[in-house]
């Protein structure tokens, strides 16, 4: 149905996907994927940035070819046709090593060419990228809604929860226009509101 693609939950939709929210699934989830360069950098990436998936998708070899943690990468997203800029950490950067060694290996490296490929050699969509997350979810035996999306808000959840950033640099890196809005997105606000009922007096 029109309006409920589970991929974009920001944009109103009625059907929302949930982030990764235990690092113990993330860290299983990546020894799954271990010996699958394509999937091990995808599942990387997206959960130690805050791309769009199509954003990710978009990535092309050249623009990671020969590149260091903490380097600069810069790309126009899919869905706002605005400049962004992002900084690569050393996980990610670790992850693309392999994929691009495997592509060498296989003849199928092309500077220009799309970074995480399909069967076909073309670029990889996001239906079946979704397709590829709600596996690796249920591989995991992970309940809930997953997407190619979840990996974005495992991203900001783990921003949040696990290494304590602040709502409003949230905020900024998700362009949202009020923290509850990011509470919402990152699916944290319920437990947020748990512990102030929590308190005791």
């Amino acid at each position: 149905m029109a309006g409920q693609n589970p991929n974009h939950p920001e944009k109103g939709t009625t059907i929302s996907v949930e982030p990764i929210r235990k690092i113990k699934d993330v860290n299983l989830i990546k020894t799954m994927l271990k010996d699958k360069p394509r999937d091990y950098a995808l599942f990387i990436t997206g959960v130690n940035t805050n791309l769009r998936a199509s954003d990710i998708l978009n990535i092309k070899v050249h623009q990671v070819h020969g590149a260091k943690p903490g380097d600069e990468l810069t790309l126009n997203e899919i869905k706002t046709k605005k400049p962004r800029r992002i900084n690569l950490n050393k996980a990610v950067i670790d992850a693309i090593q392999p994929l691009l060694k495997h592509m060498r290996d296989n003849g199928t490296l092309e500077l220009d060419g799309p970074l995480f490929r399909g069967q076909r050699g073309n670029t990889l969509s996001v239906p079946s990228l979704s397709r590829l997350v709600k596996k690796w979810c249920q591989d995991a035996n992970l309940k809930g809604n997953f997407a190619s999306h979840s990996l974005r808000k495992t991203w900001g959840y783990h921003q949040r929860v696990t290494f304590g950033v602040g709502l409003p640099e949230l905020m900024v890196c998700f362009n949202h226009s009020s923290q509850r809005q990011t509470l919402d997105y990152l699916c944290i606000q319920p437990e947020e509101i748990k512990s102030v009922y929590e308190n005791e007096l």
